[in-house]
């Protein structure tokens, strides 16, 4: 008999929910739109019902508690995303669908998935998107004790042309993603990303605060391999300005396990397929462990 896992990508836009074969491939896949955490998963519960699997990975939008010890473990917490603060996502779906689960965030998912598909076990992903987040594998494990990593809050250098702009994160102002996430573009441009010509000096900008990233996480993980996904990286021109800013900023301090085109990747999925491998493979470690 076969059996079949679940993926659930909860995103502060939509959730995609996947029914994945022992292969890891998709057999059936929604999207459904991140409204209130009452009708998101209801909708979510009946498709599980309507599609059994033995077990399922929610990777989640964020803050979440990821420590079992914890009281609000399973919580998505301190999201500025309205209605959402201090919600029991993970306890809501146990206990309708009485199967084990996996529950990290959404760029955690991601970056299990890269492993999985490249075979590295250290690695770090990250989504430059509405919002930013980083995850991280070390040995094949992620890293992070009582909680999980929150890269994208993280403080870079200002660039020298964009000193005027506050930024706006609702938290910190001028974290990364205050400064880099899509919206801050059409916070300065009164334009979204996707209509900004390529020329225009604001995506120096964007790969000045993205190539920060990568440097910090450079020095401080020393991983095999850098992924960027996400909205704003789905920009065909953005990857080489990173890859430029990236050098520059790093002046060959530290030597590279490879190339740099083969350091600071496009993750090896489109469609943000990432996720839902590594979300397959999650849940099926969680069934093992049960087992």
């Amino acid at each position: 008999m076969t059996r079949y896992y679940g993926s659930i990508e909860a995103g502060g836009t939509k959730f995609v929910l996947a029914v994945g074969n022992e292969n890891y491939q998709v057999v059936k896949s929604i999207q459904i739109p991140t409204t209130t955490p009452d009708e998101t998963v209801e909708k979510t519960i009946e498709f599980f019902k309507q599609n059994p699997v033995v077990s399922l990975a929610i990777g989640s939008f964020g803050p979440i508690d990821v420590n079992p010890s914890s009281a609000t473990y399973g919580f998505i917490t301190t999201t500025p995303k309205e209605g959402w603060a201090n919600f029991d996502l993970l306890g809501k779906l146990k206990t309708a669908l009485d199967i084990p689960m996996a529950f990290t965030t959404d760029v955690n998912s991601s970056a299990y998935g890269e492993m999985f598909m490249t075979g590295k076990k250290s690695l770090v992903y990250f989504t430059i998107g509405t919002g930013i987040g980083g995850g991280a594998i070390q040995d094949g494990k992620f890293i992070g004790a009582v909680s999980h990593a929150e890269m994208g809050h993280q403080f870079v250098k200002r660039h020298p042309g964009d000193l005027d702009f506050a930024g706006i994160c609702p938290f910190h102002q001028d974290c990364v993603e205050g400064l880099a996430a899509g919206p801050s573009i059409e916070a300065r441009l009164g334009i979204r990303g996707e209509n900004v010509p390529a020329d225009s000096p604001v995506w120096d900008i964007q790969a000045y605060y993205i190539a920060q990233l990568a440097v910090n996480a450079t020095l401080t993980l020393a991983p095999e391999q850098i992924v960027f996904g996400g909205g704003v990286m789905g920009q065909e021109h953005m990857l080489e300005r990173v890859h430029k800013q990236f050098e520059q900023l790093l002046n060959n301090y530290v030597d590279l396990p490879c190339k740099i085109e083969e350091y600071i990747v496009a993750p090896s999925i489109k469609n943000n397929g990432s996720a839902t491998l590594g979300n397959f493979a999650l849940a099926s470690e969680v069934l093992t462990k049960k087992d």
